[in-house]
């Protein structure tokens, strides 16, 4: 049972970004009487953030993409959340528009930011925060977690994550025919399901395939009706935000739904803010609205 705190700090010591100097300055920036827990182990982000929902007046996150979707998955909506970028992508927080500097996003977290409720995502149950894949992204996100971590125990790279992508594709031969059916909206190569307006960074560049979605609205869904080489250069540019994926007639594209179900010919890889999941033959995506308030 967690003692009274008024401010808590769960933080990831094995996150990309943080280190002891960084979650030393990222400390000092905050208010004072800011308590810190550090996660062990997968699941204690979740566990602390249950613990801390209702009890504390304000819960700042240091860590990853991971890490965040632990928290969101133990959070109550009225407890507010601050999100301090400790990760590779740290997508969550950069995509509420905090800065992508763990310190200056400390230092304007505890100085008082304004308060944003925004819905999250759900598929079979866990929520998540900014995206969520069915099959090509999944594979590739599982790619790189067999690759391991680097010696330092954190997480490869970017520069890895891109070209583990480029593998994953050349593997299937720049080819990928329709695998899954989204129900009452057509068939797919593989879907990608945005709660905000990006799913992935690119160093400074946002990945934004459903570029319309908002965090206070439904679910966005994105999914390649088949995959080909000389198609690529076309879905690069739906990634990069552009086109018109509406009157696309190579694309599924849904807006601002409630409700999306996603059956599998065969089972196929589903990973939620980055993380694998496991194979599903069925998915449920849900849009929680108004689930979670937010530092920003």
């Amino acid at each position: 049972m967690m003692h009274p705190v008024s401010r808590l700090l769960i933080a990831n010591p094995w996150a990309t970004g943080v280190d002891e100097d960084r979650l030393t300055a990222v400390r000092a920036a905050l208010p004072e009487d800011t308590e810190l827990a550090l996660t062990t182990t997968a699941g204690d982000a979740t566990e602390l953030a249950r613990e801390a929902a209702g009890r504390v007046d304000v819960l700042y996150v240091f860590g990853g993409d991971g890490t965040y979707n632990e928290v969101l998955n133990g959070i109550d909506a009225e407890t507010p959340l601050g999100l301090i970028p400790g990760g590779g992508a740290s997508v969550l927080p950069r995509a509420l528009g905090l800065p992508s500097d763990a310190v200056s996003a400390a230092q304007r977290l505890g100085r008082g930011a304004g308060l944003r409720r925004i819905s999250v995502g759900r598929v079979n149950g866990r929520r998540f925060g900014f995206a969520c894949g069915i099959g090509l992204d999944a594979e590739i996100v599982r790619a790189v977690d067999l690759l391991g971590r680097r010696s330092d125990g954190r997480r490869p790279s970017n520069l890895v994550f891109a070209w583990t992508g480029v593998r994953t594709v050349a593997r299937h031969r720049f080819k990928l025919d329709p695998a899954l059916d989204v129900v009452g909206h057509g068939r797919a190569a593989f879907a990608l399901v945005s709660n905000g307006p990006a799913f992935s960074y690119a160093g400074r560049l946002a990945l934004r395939p459903a570029p319309h979605a908002r965090f206070e609205g439904g679910i966005d869904l994105v999914a390649p009706a088949r995959l080909r080489a000389r198609k690529i250069p076309r879905f690069v540019w739906y990634a990069l935000g552009r086109g018109d994926r509406a009157r696309a007639r190579d694309l599924v594209y849904v807006h601002d739904a409630d409700r999306l179900e996603i059956v599998c010919d065969l089972p196929l890889p589903l990973e939620v803010d980055g993380e694998d999941l496991g194979d599903v033959e069925n998915a449920v995506f849900e849009a929680e609205r108004d689930a979670v308030t937010v530092l920003v």
